[in-house]
């Protein structure tokens, strides 16, 4: 299978959308500009595409000197279990470089998934939820 990795290349809102359903993402996707206006406002996006099908993404913030947020990491269901998910992480840290923090909050399903692709937990966080 030929799978095309692509860097900063922002796919189509109803791409996006289609995968984040398709992986189980629990994103506001019944809001497309919402949808949008996250992409436009992020600054490190990997996306892959397994001929001209959006299978997979990792959207980061980031500083690129010190600390980078991985907001969302989503792969097509079927095509989960084939290391793509590991391949998007490794892209966004050769990206990113040796001195930048790689962090995010996991969804309760994929807990067991983080640490075997590097991840370390910590117990050293806080959050203030949205309201919406």
């Amino acid at each position: 299978m030929e799978l095309n990795y692509r860097i900063n290349s922002v796919p189509h809102t109803l791409d996006i959308i289609d995968l984040y359903t398709s992986a189980g993402l629990k994103r506001p996707v019944e809001d497309a500009e919402r949808i949008g206006t996250m992409y436009a406002n992020s600054n490190l996006i990997v996306s892959v595409y397994h001929e001209d099908r959006l299978v997979g993404v990792a959207r980061s913030v980031t500083d690129f000197c010190y600390c980078c947020y991985l907001s969302d990491l989503a792969i097509r269901e079927e095509y989960k279990n084939l290391g793509i998910g590991k391949r998007l992480i490794e892209l966004t840290q050769e990206r990113l470089g040796d001195k930048v923090a790689l962090l995010l909050l996991s969804a309760p399903g994929a807990m067991e998934y983080y640490p075997k692709v590097g991840f370390e937990k910590i117990e050293n966080g806080f959050i203030i939820h949205r309201k919406v």
